[in-house]
């Protein structure tokens, strides 16, 4: 199968030169277009300033080569134009498809109805085409989670969350007044309560950041929590997990298990700015990263040649990256947990790719833990593939910011962090000034926004929410 020929007919003001940075379409733009986007390369411009006769001549011509016909006119072929004559002609006379175009469309929108006429006689056509269209829809889905979740509805219920004061911080949180009743052990975000041979993990609204607590952010447990349930119920199917229920929004009552003392790293893009990361280590020289071998010439975001494993230690005073050699020999796990460990955490993420590609992400990196129940089965535990565990970029927009040298579009949640960074000294100051709420509540759109996006779901908002974690986990127990 071979790409056909096009032929552009035009009037001679929408012929175009190489310097024309209108925004509307000219013949020269689209043949651009046509071969960058789609490898349509074959593409020639012919004035309609000419005979008809000698068009359709043009036309007869080129069908016999299995051309495809295009009349770009200046305003939707209507007026009388020597464009429209030629349209009309030639989609009376012409045997070869022919598609009127209009210079009131956008450029990308012409070439995309250029190319989908090429399809059926090129893979190679089809595939760019079906990929084009997949972004556009994925684009779609983004941009209407964004706009629901910047709505006056949620900007009214998330304000009023700040006002009141009603982030979940996990203070309120009592199993009983006697001394057998579970104790609450915290940590930086999450709570946990032993139950015996279970676990309830209560996820707060605090946000960590600079190893101490910056702002609580409305819903952000909520989200990370049911997040994480939607993927462990979406993955169960590959590896078991710790997962038992979901009495909550921001509790998980999970099987106790031993954790392993590695995180299993999986990546899949050239990228990262931390100690441990894939790119910070490659742009230090570093060629051999957890056993990979990398070549020279990477750039930062393109994606790997393949996903990769690149585990991390779980140390008191640093984690650092180690190969799958180095884990067995230094005895951090046994060759068969580790084996088993492994491949549960590529199954996982080569899945989230592909569930997150059908929303409009891709799943960029992530981390996973693995735990041993008393039983000797390896469980997927911890948390699956949130908001804080994962990196996801907006895949409509990803081919086109790498092509102009620009990051990748994503849901950042960074901005809060460089806020303290730039009006404080987060490491040394004993009091931190509080967060602006804007800027809080900005924070908790986006991850609503994350939570919409990866589960399809519309967020439920639920008021007094810590008042009634600690009956809910009774009611359940």
């Amino acid at each position: 199968m071979t790409v056909p020929k096009v032929v552009i007919f035009c009037d001679d003001d929408l012929v175009g030169d190489e310097k024309d940075d209108s925004a509307r379409p000219t013949a020269l733009s689209l043949s651009d277009a046509l071969g960058s986007a789609y490898g349509v390369t074959d593409v020639l411009i012919r004035p309609v300033s000419v005979p008809i006769e000698r068009i359709l001549s043009t036309a007869h011509d080129l069908w016999e080569r299995s051309a495809v016909c295009v009349v770009l006119t200046a305003g939707g072929g209507g007026g009388g134009s020597p464009s429209a004559t030629a349209a009309d002609a030639l989609e009376r006379e012409c045997p070869s498809p022919v598609l009127v175009l209009s210079a009131e469309d956008t450029a990308e929108e012409c070439a995309l109805r250029i190319a989908r006429l090429c399809s059926p006689s090129s893979d190679e056509v089809r595939g760019r085409v079906a990929d084009r269209l997949l972004r556009r829809r994925q684009g779609a889905l983004i941009q209407d989670a964004r706009i629901r979740t910047s709505s006056a509805p949620y900007a009214r219920l998330i304000g009023g969350a700040i006002d009141a004061g009603a982030q979940i911080t996990g203070d309120e949180v009592t199993l009983g007044d006697s001394p057998s009743a579970p104790a609450r052990m915290r940590g930086k975000v999450r709570d946990r309560y032993d139950l015996g041979t279970r676990l309830a993990l209560v996820t707060t609204d605090r946000q960590s950041g600079f190893d101490r607590m910056l702002a609580k952010v409305p819903y952000k447990g909520a989200v990370l929590n049911l997040v994480s349930a939607y993927w462990f119920k979406q993955t169960e199917h590959l590896v078991p997990n710790h997962l038992l229920a979901v009495p909550h929004p921001n509790v998980s009552i999970v099987k106790k298990c031993e954790p392993f003392p590695i995180e299993f790293v999986v990546r899949s893009y050239m990228t990262g700015s931390t100690s441990t990361s894939i790119w910070k280590n490659y742009s230090d020289g570093v060629r051999n990263y957890c056993g990979h071998t990398l070549p020279e010439g990477m750039k930062k975001n393109q994606k790997l040649s393949k996903v990769m494993l690149t585990p991390t230690t779980k140390e008191e005073e640093h984690d650092r990256p180690i190969s799958a050699t180095e884990i067995v020999k230094e005895g951090w796990m046994t060759p068969d947990d580790f084996a088993t460990a492994a491949r549960a955490a590529l199954d996982v993420f080569k899945y989230g790719q592909k569930l997150a590609a059908q929303r409009g992400l891709i799943l960029v990196d992530t981390k996973y833990e693995f735990g041993k129940d008393s039983e000797g089965n390896i469980l997927l535990i911890d948390e699956v593939n949130t908001p804080d565990s994962s990196r996801y970029w907006l895949s409509s927009s990803y081919e086109d910011r790498i092509k102009a040298g620009l990051e990748p579009e994503n849901i950042d949640k960074e901005f809060l962090r460089l806020w303290f960074r730039d009006n404080c000294d987060p490491y040394n100051d004993a009091e931190l000034p509080p967060a602006p709420k804007d800027l809080v509540a900005e924070l908790s759109r986006r991850y609503i926004s994350l939570y919409e996006m990866i589960t399809w779901k519309e967020f439920e908002f639920d008021d007094n929410a810590e008042g009634k974690i600690a009956s809910a986990i009774k009611a359940y127990l």
